[in-house]
């Protein structure tokens, strides 16, 4: 869904608009990217499905930070397992092997702000654009897997071997 024009290069999306990818079972939504912020940081709202999460990984180039809206979420940072539930905020730096998933076995919502920008691009090359937020995927396969972890290679997240 398009922007609205602010002035002085601002921007303004109501509930529901941003453009959307499925990746995994989760829905990625858009409020800014880094076209928006000269490269600054992006800010997705992020409905996680229980189903999985990404695998443990570290980005090389951007802090992540989770403000749980909605449900609970299940973290592990350099092996530190943790949970966090509505109104937690939450800082995975960059460098260091972290994961998360929706946790108690239902959705849950949060708005995750990376720093700088560029996640975006990885989201919208390994996952698709989301036509139906309704229609959460099935969990992929594991060729579709392993194209995914390529991909994230490409935009700096190592996903280290078990």
């Amino acid at each position: 869904m398009a922007q609205p024009s602010l002035t002085q290069g601002g921007i303004h999306f109501g509930p529901g608009q941003g453009k959307s990818f499925w990746l995994l079972t989760d829905l990625h939504t858009f409020k800014a990217v880094g076209a928006d912020t000269n490269g600054a940081f992006t800010v997705a709202e992020l409905t996680a499905g229980p189903e999985l999460g990404p695998p443990p990984h570290i980005h090389r180039n951007a802090d992540e930070s989770f403000y749980i809206l909605d449900g609970t979420f299940e973290f592990s940072l350099a092996g530190k397992s943790f949970t966090a539930g509505a109104g937690s905020f939450v800082y995975l730096p960059k460098g260091v092997v972290h994961t998360h998933r929706a946790g108690g076995g239902a959705p849950a919502k949060a708005l995750v702000i990376q720093s700088p920008a560029g996640v975006e691009r990885f989201i919208e090359e390994a996952g698709s654009p989301a036509t139906d937020a309704a229609a959460r995927p099935s969990p992929p396969e594991l060729p579709e897997l392993a194209r995914i972890v390529g991909i994230a290679q490409k935009h700096g997240i190592d996903v280290p071997s078990a």
